[in-house]
């Protein structure tokens, strides 16, 4: 569950006095917007409103920069349905704001998440933002691991300033605000809160931090962020049909996590566990059509509705069916196993030509591979098992090389043929 902007974003930052941009939304009257670009040194930026965690707006030229009424009326009309291409997905706006432009020589980038090296929430900082904080050099940011029991504490965000170089007239004012960040993500259920840029404005002669855009992660499963009063519609991006079918299925036991990666992907994954799908959508990239997570000992009904949907929307132009996870502790692996090849038996019809890799392993394992080596070889469908103790770099590996395998071949061009005229 994410979002991203002002709109919404600026609930989370108000709960603990974090100076925000002033925010208008698209309803505002001309008055209203004339009188926000008089205050903010005659400029006002206009960008899209986006549902669920989208970012990259300012790339995609997506954000407008304004200094009168007529110029922000017509990037209202272009941005308000803006369409915006994130990764293989497109989504559409719903909106625009028009926010205060903050003159400042300095952006500032803070984020607080959870860290799989630390394995404890870190504080991520930079006096380089406004731009992709994988982009900054390694020596221009700093990482403060703190206790999460006292939280992020003023002499953490000093000593981080200090030697990151920051101009001494900023330190003070980022020192008294930036600690407050913690307690909106330690109360709300957050797994990511990111602010990027601050911008430093002044206010009655002193500087003061003003978050000019938001992106915020919730965990799901932690009831806290419903104290926010959000309505669930804004974490949501553009749902696919795909997606909603199988989110109906989201019951108390097993998971039923989806995304939907690439339409014209040509390797089907299910995929068991967290570490299996980080791994599983990073090495297969634009390749998996869908992204998954379908752990937590399901039961053979859920298994089976699942992968009835699956079948019926991707079977029909996958190369490979691939089962993968990591070596389970409570899963029943031949009832996972079971519901997948009944329903597979049920639609090769739809593609009898796919190609089965399963790479597992746990309880009822053997069983569960017996099984679908039964069903294979009655359908013909060819097929290749690895056990828990094969690499799952090297399954996913052998997945690539058999989709590879049955890319399409370019077609040789025949040779031109050339009238010979004899001398």
């Amino acid at each position: 569950m994410q979002l991203t902007g002002l709109k919404y974003g600026r609930r989370l930052l108000d709960l603990v006095e974090f100076p925000v941009s002033q925010v208008l939304t698209e309803d505002a009257s001309h008055d209203e917007i004339n009188e926000l670009i008089a205050s903010h040194g005659g400029k006002c930026i206009v960008k899209p409103v986006f549902l669920g965690g989208v970012g990259k707006k300012g790339k995609a030229g997506l954000v407008r920069i304004v200094s009168n009424v007529f110029d922000a009326m017509v990037a209202k009309r272009d941005l308000f349905f803006a369409v915006h291409h994130q990764g293989n997905r497109e989504v559409q706006a719903c909106g625009v704001t028009f926010e205060g432009y903050v003159a400042s020589d300095i952006e500032i980038y803070v984020s607080i998440s959870e860290s799989s090296e630390y394995r404890m929430p870190v504080l991520l900082l930079t006096t380089k933002g406004g731009v992709d904080v994988e982009d900054v050099p390694p020596e221009d940011k700093r990482t403060i691991v703190f206790n999460p029991v006292t939280g992020v504490k003023s002499f953490h965000i000093n000593d981080a300033l200090r030697e990151l170089k920051c101009p001494p007239q900023y330190i003070s004012s980022l020192v008294q605000h930036l600690p407050k960040l913690w307690q909106v993500y330690d109360n709300y259920g957050l797994t990511t809160l990111e602010l990027n840029p601050i911008r430093m404005g002044k206010v009655k002669g002193r500087y003061v931090p003003f978050a000019c855009d938001i992106k915020a992660s919730f965990d799901q499963d932690n009831p806290a962020w419903k104290r926010l009063g959000y309505p669930e519609e804004i974490f949501s991006t553009t749902i696919t049909q795909f997606e909603s079918e199988i989110n109906v299925l989201r019951t108390h036991q097993g998971q039923s996590d989806v995304t939907e990666v690439n339409p014209k992907g040509t390797i089907l994954p299910f995929i068991f566990g967290g570490g299996a799908n980080s791994a599983a959508t990073e090495i297969l990239g634009d390749r998996a059509i869908i992204s998954s997570d379908f752990g937590g000992n399901p039961p053979y009904e859920k298994i089976r509705a699942i992968a009835d949907i699956t079948f019926k929307h991707w079977l029909p132009q996958a190369n490979v069916v691939l089962l993968i996870g990591g070596r389970a502790n409570n899963t029943n692996i031949f009832t996972t196993f079971k519901a997948i090849f009944d329903s597979l038996r049920e639609h090769i019809r739809l593609n009898p030509n796919v190609f089965v890799v399963a790479g597992r392993g746990g309880p009822m394992v053997v069983e569960g591979m017996v099984y679908g080596r039964d069903v294979l070889d009655g359908l013909r469908v060819p097929y290749r098992f690895f056990g828990h103790d094969s690499s799952m770099m090297s399954v996913l590996q052998h997945s690539m090389e058999i989709d590879t395998f049955f890319q399409p071949k370019p077609v040789a061009m025949a040779p031109k043929h050339f009238n010979v005229i004899a001398a």
